[in-house]
């Protein structure tokens, strides 16, 4: 029935194809629009994909992408303060970065950073790019929240989806590793629903939320 991997929602409201022409379903309680199951990249696929970005701290243009996310959150953040990267990839950057502000960073990453900590709980957690990525946000959404302090903060950034009728020549749904897309109205279920304030968000790829 297709049902909502982030809300349970079914049926679908709608089916869209993506610009690579893979099938989404637009949830209609949520706006989330998922990918058919059927386009789930497997694993090594995957894995491939994300080796071939061009990511690390020598590269200026990832540096200034990930600082999109970092200073709307320096604002809830001070020097001290314990994170982590969630989804960093095989080249951790935005953790150095951190770090040089004073503010430690572990990374996690399920196919090259794989282990946490037992029990740790962070002051806040960055998910950059890493969202669109979930096959079932519903499921991942929660293991985020509990290693976050209550009071703690969640960044997250991923490119938000507007109108359906431009889905189809997206560029940010060209990349076949992209399964899920939010909207504005995706985020404030998320807040709503997890009882986490949204405390930022530019309306384009950047959300804070206060956990």
């Amino acid at each position: 029935m297709n049902e909502c991997p982030l809300c349970g929602h079914q049926p679908p409201d709608r089916s869209l194809n993506s610009s690579d022409n893979r099938l989404f379903h637009l949830c209609g309680r949520c706006f989330l629009l998922h990918a058919d199951p059927c386009h789930h990249p497997d694993s090594e696929s995957e894995k491939k994909r994300y080796l071939s970005h061009n990511n690390g701290i020598e590269h200026q243009g990832y540096v200034d992408f990930l600082n999109r996310s970092i200073v709307p959150a320096l604002q809830f953040l001070k020097q001290g303060m314990h994170g982590l990267d969630y989804g960093c990839g095989p080249a951790p950057t935005l953790s150095a970065l951190l770090e040089e502000r004073g503010m430690p960073c572990d990374n996690y990453d399920p196919f090259f950073f794989p282990h946490l900590l037992p029990g740790r709980k962070y002051d806040f957690i960055f998910s950059t790019e890493c969202f669109e990525h979930f096959f079932y946000p519903g499921r991942e959404i929660p293991k985020l929240l509990a290693l976050a302090k209550a009071g703690g903060h969640l960044i997250i950034m991923t490119d938000l989806w507007k109108n359906p009728e431009e889905f189809a020549s997206w560029s940010y749904g060209r990349d076949f590793t992209h399964v899920s897309f939010y909207h504005a109205g995706t985020l404030n279920w998320i807040s709503k629903h997890y009882g986490i304030p949204k405390v930022y968000d530019d309306g384009v790829r950047v959300a804070i939320f206060r956990c």
